[in-house]
């Protein structure tokens, strides 16, 4: 009977998402640990089975850091964000779009499914500009730009080729590399493209995976249920600050832009993904128009 419970809960929800879009966002423990790794791999496999369209946009920061490790490199970070000179960016494409993401496809397909990986750069898929980071050491002075190499910020998204893989039965596994006008390869962040890929697939719901349960407060206890002005206060009373802000940021924007939620879920959680989708609890802190 519990089984049964069990799979009549989830009911409501697979009639709900047949047929419409969800863009994960995967990244984290949920990259790293081997067990993990397949359960998010049968997630998407079940999730397609049932009639929804899951798009899988992927990073490997981890990753990356480690194989620029082992060649000798030093990783550099301004505010977060990887200094990417010529070399770095040779290393970002072998690891996201050739190691991780082939990886990820691996594991799909062996789960049943049928995974094909992209980067940005098929079927130009994701143009980018060069980012441009600003400081300012004190109000008298002209703000200085920082020069991060290699790395982008998407200005267009062609979602023809994903459009394509989904109504083929295929599954999409994206690495955020982005491509210039003039050919350049760009390191994009993850949860950006993933944000603006929902966007442009006018996706039912974006899902950020992490390695918190959430926004908490500061008693601990998860927050869910949030809009522009909770999230706006909680910021102003530093309950969401640090790392947290730009994928707050990102989830709000994708919402504010027609996405129907978006959720920022614990990738530490086994099945965290079904979890949030198909149950009454849930699994992570919701955040709506």
């Amino acid at each position: 009977m519990q089984t049964a419970e069990i799979l009549i809960e989830a009911l409501p929800y697979i009639q709900n998402y047949a047929g419409k879009t969800i863009v994960i966002k995967y990244g984290g423990n949920a990259m790293t640990d081997e067990r993990l790794k397949k359960q998010f791999a049968q997630d998407i496999v079940l999730l397609k089975q049932v009639g929804v369209n899951p798009v899988v946009v992927h990073g490997g920061g981890p990753q990356i850091g480690t194989l620029l490790e082992q060649l000798g490199k030093k990783s550099e970070f301004i505010e977060g964000m990887r200094v990417t000179d010529r070399e770095t960016m040779d290393v970002v494409q072998m690891v996201l779009g050739g190691l991780v993401n082939k990886e990820i496809v691996t594991l799909i397909n062996q789960a049943g499914g049928r995974a094909i990986g992209l980067t940005g750069k098929d079927g130009n898929l994701i143009r980018a500009k060069r980012l441009k980071l600003t400081s300012r050491s004190s109000s008298k002075q002209p703000p200085e730009i920082i020069d991060l190499g290699h790395v982008g910020e998407v200005t267009t998204i062609d979602p023809t080729v994903v459009e394509m893989l989904d109504s083929d039965r295929f599954i999409p596994v994206i690495a955020p590399i982005g491509v210039g006008e003039e050919g350049t390869t760009y390191n994009i962040n993850a949860d950006t493209v993933a944000g603006k890929m929902a966007i442009v697939l006018k996706a039912e719901k974006l899902l950020l995976l992490t390695n918190t349960p959430g926004v908490l407060n500061d008693d601990g206890k998860l927050l869910t249920g949030l809009n522009a002005a909770d999230i706006k206060q909680l910021k102003e009373t530093k309950v969401i600050e640090g790392g947290m802000i730009p994928k707050i940021n990102c989830a709000l924007d994708a919402v504010v832009s027609g996405v129907g939620s978006s959720c920022i879920i614990d990738g530490r959680v086994p099945h965290a993904v079904l979890l949030e989708l198909l149950t009454d609890k849930g699994a992570g802190t919701l955040i709506s128009a």
